[in-house]
Order: structure tokens, then C-alpha cells, then sequence
């Protein structure tokens, strides 16, 4: 119950007031994760592995520790977890920019809109017309729904305040160095793959959500499903055309094609069908992110009294039912107390100990 007020509380600060505009804790973390690159950068994937788990280790480490310390402080724990929360979600700050930029573009102030492209992808922007930035913000949009709202909740809701630092390290890390580049070509791997394997769920999740939510935005769910299904595999990140594709049904555009970098193009397969992009589909895009931020935080909420518990539940009953020892499960004996709260240190996800309940940047794979 605490886990799930404090994600309802966080995600209420991050919808009221956005990002913090200083002493950010997720600019610290890079700060510091910049520091331990520059010790520990060699050109190969050993050096790129051992910098990933210990940039990772160290929050998922910090979170076990409070989690367990405030095992039996349920208040404290939601106020460390809705501080968290809010921390380490985006969604405010990045529908604000897709708003900001579809009025810039209606004005017609192509410089500016360059200039406030870099707040939300990494492409170069100089020779962008309106429809091609257009069409960046909204697979940002798209994209960063899933990172920056949809799986920072459900790591959260299901591996607490570990599972919230940790994911978000993650995903940081994949921003700084998980993209094609000569430096990183084998020491950002390690990152990128972890991104990856963290967000194949909430990805899809967010593809779902967005068919679910689409009428907010005057979308055609029916369309939204049948573009998600068709081409939701042809993007190269196994993640990023989840969210994509869904969104390009929902606003009824094409999105794909060519990206041009500083230094590198690439091509990306359409997504859709329709018209490219305009500024007008912007506001639109804004609508169904926050709407699928709503459906994500209600869902993280309930897993921690609902499917939640009941897997915890069904979880000691098999531990028994394998061990035949009802103090092993329950952690009614000394071992298996001892035990239990070892394991919540470490992980700092009660339910685990109880069996089963653990349950912007140019970046590699998506390019954005």
C-alpha cells in the first residue's frame, strides 16, 4: 500500500509541477556516471559492462537499502517512493515540449523550432522543414511516453524504490553512451542491451495503452490496432516502433524515414499510413501521452495490492508446498526470517522474499 500511494503521489507532483528546474537528481546521477566513464572508458564491451552494473548497481543498492529500512515505516516508505517517483518521471516536462513546438511551428518560426528540437531528440536539426520536425517530436512523443512515463511505473509498482532508481540509471546510461558512435561501438553495448531488455514490456504496454486511449485525442482505435499489429516489428529497435506505430495509428500519420544525424543518416522503414506530420498533430500527441501516463499510473497502483499480493500469496503457499516446512515459507523460524529480510535488503521488494513478487538522447536501436 505504500509503494502504491507513493507512485499516485509522484506521479501527481510530476503532472503539477514537472521536472525540478535545479539540483535534478537524474542530471547528478550523469554527472557522476560522466565521472566513473572517464575511469573507467576502454574501447571493448568488458570495460562497458563493468561501467554499466556498478553506474546501475549503485541506485538499485541505494533503493534496496531504504526499502528495507523502512519495511515497517510505511509512511516513510511512500514519501521516499512518491519522492522517487517524481524524480525519475518525465512526463510533464516532455508534453510541454511537444506543445511549445507545435505552436512554434504554427507561427511559422522554423529557427526557433530547430532550436528547441535538441529538448526532445538528438537529430540535427538545420535542414528541418515543419514537417520533418513535425515528425521527430512526435516519435519522441511517442517513444519517451515509455521511457520517461509507462516503464519508470511499472518498474516501480513492481520492484519499488530498486526497481524506480534502477530502470531510470538504465535508461540514462543507454542516453549517454548506448548509441553508434566509434567511442561507444562495444563499450555502450552492455547499456543499450539493458535498456532494451527493461523496456520490452512497458513498450508494449504503451503501444496497447495508446490504442486504448486514442478517441481522447479524436483517434480511431480500430485503425490504431490494425497499423500496431502491421507495423510494429518493422522499426529496427525491438521497443521503440511499439510506441510508434501505435501513435501513428491513433493520430492517422505516416511516420519514418530519413534521419539525419551530426555526422550519420539513416533510413527507417514508414509506420502508418496518411500524411506526414503537421504541427497541428502535436497538441494531439501531447493528449494521448498524458492520457496514457493516466492509464499507466492507475494500473502501477493497483499491481501492489492486487496481482501483486496475490502472486506473493501464491508464492509461499508453493514454497511450502515444496519444502513441507511452514516456517521456511511463512519466515516463522529463525532461518527464515533471517532469510527473508536479507532478501528484501537486497532487492527491497517484500513479495520477492515471499516467492515470486519481483516481479533524450541519439540512442542505439532507435535513434531518436
Amino acid at each position: 500500500m505504500a509503494n502504491a500511494v507513493g507512485l499516485l503521489a509522484g506521479y501527481a507532483l510530476d503532472r503539477l509541477l514537472g521536472d525540478p528546474r535545479r539540483w535534478h537528481p537524474v542530471a547528478g546521477f550523469g554527472q557522476a556516471a560522466g565521472a566513473l566513464e572517464r575511469r573507467l572508458y576502454r574501447p571493448d564491451r568488458t570495460a562497458g559492462t563493468a561501467f554499466t552494473v556498478l553506474a546501475v548497481g549503485g541506485p538499485v543498492l541505494l533503493g534496496a537499502v531504504a526499502a528495507a529500512a523502512t519495511r515497517h515505516r510505511p509512511v516513510t516508505r511512500a514519501v521516499l517512493v512518491a519522492a522517487g517517483t517524481w524524480s525519475v518521471l518525465g512526463g510533464r516536462t516532455l508534453r510541454h515540449e511537444a506543445t511549445v513546438m507545435g505552436r512554434t511551428l504554427r507561427d511559422g518560426d522554423l529557427p526557433a523550432a530547430r532550436l528547441r528540437l535538441g529538448n526532445l531528440c538528438g537529430r540535427d536539426p538545420s535542414t528541418l522543414g515543419e514537417s520533418e520536425l513535425a515528425r521527430a517530436t512526435v516519435e519522441s512523443v511517442a517513444e519517451n511516453t515509455s521511457d520517461a512515463v509507462v516503464a519508470p511505473l511499472l518498474w516501480g509498482a513492481v520492484a519499488g524504490l530498486p526497481g524506480l532508481l534502477g530502470y531510470r540509471a538504465a535508461n540514462t546510461l543507454d542516453a549517454m553512451v548506448g548509441h553508434r558512435s566509434p567511442r561507444y561501438a562495444r563499450f555502450g553495448t552492455p547499456a543499450a542491451r539493458l535498456d532494451d531488455a527493461l523496456n520490452l514490456v512497458p513498450s508494449r504496454l504503451t503501444g496497447l495503452l495508446t490504442i486504448a486511449v486514442a478517441p481522447v485525442a479524436h483517434g480511431d482505435r480500430q485503425r490504431a490496432w490494425q497499423v500496431w499489429l502491421r507495423d510494429r516489428n518493422d522499426h529496427p529497435s525491438p521497443n521503440a516502433g511499439q510506441c510508434e506505430a501505435a501513435m501513428a495509428g491513433a493520430l492517422g500519420v505516416r511516420l519514418g524515414g530519413r534521419n539525419v544525424y551530426f555526422g550519420r543518416s539513416e533510413v527507417r522503414p514508414f509506420l502508418g499510413d496518411g500524411p506526414r506530420p503537421e504541427a497541428r498533430h502535436l497538441k494531439r500527441a501531447a493528449r494521448i501521452s498524458g492520457a496514457v501516463g493516466l492509464a499507466a499510473v492507475g494500473l502501477a497502483a493497483a499491481y501492489p495490492v492486487t496481482l501483486g499480493r496475490l502472486i506473493g500469496a501464491v508464492g509461499r503457499r508453493g514454497l511450502t508446498a515444496v519444502t513441507g516446512t511452514r516456517g521456511l515459507a511463512a519466515g516463522a523460524g529463525t532461518r527464515g526470517l533471517v532469510g527473508r529480510r536479507g532478501l528484501t535488503a537486497v532487492t527491497g521488494v517484500r513479495g520477492l522474499a515471499g516467492g515470486v513478487d519481483a516481479g533524450v538522447g541519439v540512442r542505439r536501436g532507435n535513434g531518436r
